[in-house]
């Protein structure tokens, strides 16, 4: 079974309803692949925007809609959340679980993700599940004992076999947004640690989960990546903001 190959912006706390237009009109015609997926994931309040003009657009049918977070509740008194139910109904298919700014930033727990990662696919939804080490833990040589650590708990709770409906996207904390970028070789080697990590619980599970690239990947570095037998695309933050320049990384997304 051949992995889709999945490019996904994250726009963060960036983007407006100017470039909700710029980006639809910019792939209006746009020809994907395929086996390649691509997924924009704007901040909340542009994500019904963005369904609308994508339909307008008339984009290709592998062209999705994306969510930055969700909350593992599915409804009732949590002010300022957003439940997997809501996110449906504004035609949002893939939602990013766990990136490193939630962990960081907001103290989601190792549990937290896990738990929302559940929620995800309970509502049919795609989760794009972000793990990642720091610089000092990589320096020390913890990198794949920190990735099992946020894997494992995600397998307790979901079971292996439910791993064949997740994307697992890698970041190394160390590149998001500072302009450093895994080189081909060690950016493999994390990816191919990842698969074996899975591997030893399920080889055919293993086999069919895409893994993706995340931390300051641009489009002078996208098909290079992309071409690593076990990295199946990338999940882009700041070049995402750039149309001409997010177009060009995607055009680089071949399929396997």
């Amino acid at each position: 079974m051949k992995r889709p190959l999945i490019v996904a912006a994250n726009w963060k706390m960036n983007g407006s309803l100017t470039l909700v237009e710029q980006m639809t009109n910019a792939f209006n015609g746009f020809v994907v692949n395929d086996n390649v997926a691509i997924v924009i994931c704007p901040s909340f309040p542009y994500l019904a925007a963005f369904a609308a003009a994508a339909k307008n657009a008339n984009l290709s049918e592998n062209i999705h809609l994306g969510a930055q977070n969700v909350s593992a509740q599915e409804k009732g008194a949590f002010t300022g959340e957003v439940s997997t139910t809501m996110l449906k109904d504004v035609s949002v298919s893939y939602v990013v679980v766990g990136h490193s700014e939630r962990r960081n930033l907001y103290n989601e727990t190792i549990m937290d993700v896990a738990l929302k990662v559940k929620s995800v696919l309970e509502a049919g939804l795609t989760p794009i599940l972000c793990i990642g080490e720091s610089e000092a833990q990589r320096v020390a040589e913890q990198t794949n004992e920190i990735l099992a650590s946020q894997l494992q708990p995600v397998i307790d709770i979901i079971g292996i076999k439910k791993f064949v409906d997740v994307v697992i996207a890698y970041e190394p904390v160390w590149a998001i947004g500072t302009g450093k970028t895994a080189s081909p070789h060690v950016a493999q080697t994390t990816h191919q640690f990842i698969r074996q990590f899975l591997t030893n619980i399920d080889a055919d599970v293993a086999n069919k989960v895409p893994l993706l690239y995340g931390g300051s990947l641009n489009a002078t570095t996208s098909e290079e990546l992309f071409a690593q037998t076990d990295i199946d695309g990338g999940l882009i933050g700041g070049a995402s903001l750039k149309v001409d320049e997010f177009k060009l990384i995607c055009s680089t997304a071949k399929g396997k």
